[in-house]
């Protein structure tokens, strides 16, 4: 099995922390679950997750790191358009 790299793993500590940030604001109260930040730093830990399971293929990780970013992406655009 080969190492991954340090930019592999710097950009998976990035994706994750985005992800956690959000997660952890969410659980605080300090990020609302409707608004544009949540849901931004979900599809971005998401999406760079989402690659870093690309290759080496990891399916169950790429799987669930693909839905997540989806599911986000609609929860950006209903942020988006629910702005007035």
């Amino acid at each position: 099995m080969n190492t991954p790299s340090l930019m592999v793993q710097a950009l998976s500590m990035l994706g994750a922390l985005f992800c956690l940030i959000a997660y952890i604001g969410h659980q605080a109260h300090w990020l609302n679950a409707r608004k544009v930040t949540y849901n931004l730093l979900n599809v971005l830990g998401s999406g760079v997750l989402a690659y870093i399971a690309f290759r080496p293929f990891q399916a169950g990780f790429w799987v669930m790191e693909t839905l997540w970013g989806v599911t986000s992406l609609y929860g950006l655009y209903k942020a988006f358009t629910s702005q007035k």
